[in-house]
């Protein structure tokens, strides 16, 4: 798989190209602003960009926009965002509009070099993947609505689900059965009243609901 990298530290730049051709990728351009990496991806059309959310020239919101304009221009293109601090908005913003091929994560989270790449992969595949922080303050704000009815399990697996991971997955986090896995799910979605639609796609609606972007 290619990738292109957006950093504009030059040290964590660094490492996260170690980190990339370790797992396998080829990284095609290393940029260290947003203007640069929308040209890198015009030109290098690559499987996966990791992009820093803050950025010259503003430090603001840089990457986000940049990722959103990479998934509507270039769809084969999957994003990973990479952050110094959680900012729940921008995971919501990124997943409001796209559903696939898009990851948030912490910059601490590079540092485990085999998870990191995992999950690399999950995204450049399609899949999505929040940071576990992102994840477990969306828990604490919650408040009454059909999130409340699941259970503290459920609640587990739907956490894991927003995380990006399969039913597998899941299954060997939790340490049980894949079709203990599957009941789990099976509810979560009953108990969110999601309309009988496709599979997946119903695990994408659980999701969003759960982040509380639809």
């Amino acid at each position: 798989m290619r990738a292109v990298i957006a950093e504009d530290s030059v040290l964590l730049r660094i490492g996260v190209v170690k980190v990339l051709e370790m797992a396998g990728f080829e990284v095609v351009a290393e940029v260290g602003d947003a203007e640069a990496l929308l040209a890198a991806v015009a030109e290098h059309r690559p499987d996966i960009a990791v992009v820093d959310v803050r950025m010259p020239p503003g430090f603001g919101d840089e990457g986000v926009r940049a990722a959103l304009v990479i998934r509507q221009q270039w769809p084969g293109t999957a994003v990973l965002l990479l952050s110094q601090y959680v900012e729940e908005r921008y995971a919501a913003d990124l997943l409001s509009a796209h559903t696939s091929g898009i990851g948030y994560l912490l910059k601490q989270r590079v540092a485990d070099v085999e998870e990191f790449a995992d999950t690399l992969r999950r995204v450049a595949e399609g899949g999505t993947a929040l940071d576990p922080q992102v994840v477990s303050q969306l828990l604490v704000r919650r408040h009454s609505d059909p999130l409340d009815r699941l259970t503290p399990r459920e609640r587990e697996v739907l956490e894991l689900m927003a995380g990006g991971r399969s039913n597998a997955g899941i299954a060997g986090q939790l340490v049980v059965s894949e079709s203990a896995v599957a009941k789990h799910i099976n509810s979560i979605l009953a108990k969110l009243d999601l309309p009988k639609a496709d599979a997946d796609h119903r695990r994408v609606l659980a999701v969003l609901r759960f982040l509380g972007v639809a």
